[in-house]
């Protein structure tokens, strides 16, 4: 395709996509007419402008939630499956458009983006199916008199907020089971990435999901947005992804309601390499772990502690391919790493990497910004990391391996504990009691062992410590969005 063909085909992508707040089946302007821009990452130009929520906006889409919520969750189960099921099936029909809007706002490559959309439709077709399978119990007291029944129903309208680095999954994840479930939601997307959840909302809407049971506040100013609709009486409950350090305080904020909340938070991923392991597995699973959405993911590997016998054969390796990765615009062709989203996080990937050399560690690929537009950044290797090198301890969000060595299990336990946070964990080993002792051990809601990906719709996904509370996706997923009711009966 000749790059006047390739212009065309974005412009076009993005003038499908709503620009506007989608409330009570609507699309409408924000208050005040304002907008603010969305930026391609791997140029830093503006790409599109979106509406800009006030206050008022956000409380309209909670009233039209509300509103709605008595209907929905009266709908039958059936036909709440059948409007998933068939926002499944449009989304792989779009799914090639749909990547290219993602990489267009996020900057990940086209490859990586249609992964996402694969992975993110198929939310919708789990919780398609577990909609008609939401169950309570009856069974005899144990006196023998009298009988106990209880019943799963609607919590009932939800917040969520999602982030921008998996814009269309991190949606999906929080709306298919809630629309499964009867609950009506408003959702706050990230400023980066509004675009893949306006897109998302269009199908939704062209499936037949009814008005009201779903509502996109687009804004520049999230917590001015958010704050208030969880300080209103009318919300039940918040789900969030995103950063420990801004879950703390909409925590803070969800208390005054007591909300049912669910929090999926930052992570500082550890990959445990014991000598016994397959290298060439190994490496292979490093790679995906580490460079899954360059790296800016809250399951990236985010430390490397590899046994001393191996370290330094799999840094090696670990090196030779990641610095074999083509760097540029996600939409160019043979890309297999983009832009990071913006400045600051490339300023932070920068400075990790600059303290950990600065205290002794060894460069063996990468380390360095690459070029003069957009933010971009070397795919890096970095050997012998002393323990107080700031990259093992604070979460990365880049293309930047940091790989230190370890003498005995227990010295792999106690290092990869050390950390407030326990997201997920990956370890390679071909020990099948020690696979078992490690992933007993270790302080993480999900260990991948001997596999570098663990996001699965049919899993439960969550943390641990201050990584988070609550579990989406698989059977245990619908559960975050019903509420138990006992009923005593007098037989």
């Amino acid at each position: 395709m000749t790059a006047t063909g390739v212009a065309e085909q974005e412009q076009a992508v993005l003038e499908w996509v709503p620009k506007e707040l989608f409330v009570g089946g609507r699309w409408r302007a924000a208050e005040g007419n304002e907008t603010f821009p969305v930026l391609d990452p791997a140029t830093g130009e503006t790409i599109a402008r979106v509406a800009d929520a006030q206050v008022q906006d956000g409380m309209a889409a909670l009233g039209a939630a509300a509103e709605a919520q008595q209907e929905w969750a009266a709908f039958a189960p059936r036909e709440r499956g059948e409007i998933l099921r068939r926002a499944f099936e449009a989304i792989a029909a779009k799914a090639d458009d749909l990547a290219l809007l993602m990489t267009l706002e996020m900057g990940k490559s086209v490859a990586e983006s249609r992964a996402e959309i694969s992975y993110a439709a198929e939310f919708f077709r789990w919780f398609a199916e577990e909609a008609v399978r939401v169950h309570g119990r009856y069974m005899v007291n144990t006196t023998g008199k009298g009988r106990l029944m209880t019943m799963r129903q609607p919590v009932g309208p939800c917040v969520f907020v999602t982030p921008w680095n998996f814009p269309t999954a991190m949606g999906t994840r929080k709306i298919a089971p809630a629309v499964a479930a009867g609950c009506t939601m408003v959702v706050k997307p990230a400023q980066k990435t509004p675009l893949s959840m306006l897109a998302l909302a269009k199908i939704l809407e062209q499936a037949g999901l009814p008005p009201g049971v779903l509502n996109i506040v687009t804004a520049s100013r999230s917590g001015a947005i958010v704050e208030p609709l969880l300080k209103d009486p009318r919300t039940r409950k918040l789900s969030f992804t995103g950063s420990t350090e801004v879950g703390r305080r909409l925590i803070e904020q969800s208390a005054e309601q007591v909300l049912r909340v669910s929090m999926e938070l930052g992570g500082n991923a550890p990959f445990l390499v014991f000598e016994d392991a397959d290298l060439d597995a190994a490496v292979d699973g490093a790679m995906l772990a580490k460079m899954r959405n360059v790296g800016e993911a809250c399951t990236a590997a985010n430390r490397f502690h590899v046994q001393e016998s191996v370290a330094e054969e799999f840094a090696s390796r670990l090196a030779e391919r990641m610095g074999s990765l083509k760097v540029g615009r996600g939409t160019e062709k043979g890309v297999d790493v983009g832009p990071l989203i913006d400045e600051d996080q490339r300023s932070k990937v920068r400075e990790l990497v600059e303290d950990a050399v600065s205290r002794g560690a060894r460069t063996l690929v990468g380390g360095h910004p690459l070029g003069e537009r957009g933010y971009f950044y070397e795919p890096t290797v970095l050997a012998d990391v002393p323990p107080d090198a700031r990259v093992l301890g604070e979460e990365i969000f880049g293309p930047v391996a940091p790989v230190a060595s370890f003498s005995t299990e227990e010295e792999a336990l106690a290092a990869a504990n050390m950390t407030e946070f326990g997201l997920v964990a990956y370890v390679y080993t071909r020990d099948l009691q020690r696979a078992i002792r490690v992933c007993e051990g270790i302080e993480t809601g999900m260990v991948g062992l001997n596999q570098g990906v663990v996001s699965n719709p049919a899993a439960p996904f969550g943390g641990v410590k201050q990584s988070g509370f609550g579990r989406e996706g698989g059977f245990e997923g619908i559960g975050e969005y019903l509420e138990t009711k006992y009923v005593a009966l007098g037989v």
